[in-house]
């Protein structure tokens, strides 16, 4: 079975990829969707977003990397998917997935969203974070994006 795996990754951090890495083994494929909320302000392009997430997983067969404007249960109507994949870190988290997913099952009655908590270690990890460390000189950030990423983020800075 598909599953989408739908975020900003303004940048993708290793929660990300480690959501992704575990729902792996579930699911036949998971594409990973870079979506542009209207009521975000970006530090990467779309296109830099997206070519982040497709080097990290590069050499993983059954991970894609798309981006698309509209709404999630379109793309997913288009493209034969009913799975969506969800990261869980804190509860206020799964207040707003929850209310996301019902929605979106009301706007595509096939759709079913699989929440995955992360993982301890990762529990409290964001892109805002990472971008306010960056930001502010807090450099040493490899446990929690990977060496392109920061790469990438001192680019910008």
């Amino acid at each position: 079975m598909k599953a989408i795996y739908p975020g900003s990754f303004d940048p993708i951090t290793n929660g990300h990829i480690d959501i992704i890495n575990r729902a792996s083994y579930f699911f036949d494929e998971i594409i990973v969707a870079a979506m542009i909320n209207s009521e975000k302000k970006y530090l990467f392009s779309i296109e830099e977003r997206k070519d982040l997430i497709e080097t990290e997983f590069l050499h993983k067969f059954n991970v894609s990397v798309v981006s698309f404007n509209g709404l999630l249960v379109d793309y997913m109507k288009k493209n034969n998917i009913k799975a969506i994949i969800k990261g869980l870190r804190t509860v206020t988290d799964y207040g707003y997935e929850a209310q996301m997913a019902l929605t979106n099952k009301k706007l595509h009655r096939e759709a079913e969203t699989f929440f995955i908590h992360s993982t301890e270690e990762y529990s409290f990890l964001s892109s805002s974070l990472i971008k306010e460390i960056y930001y502010n000189k807090g450099r040493d950030l490899p446990e929690y994006v990977p060496e392109h990423v920061l790469k990438a983020l001192k680019s910008k800075y």
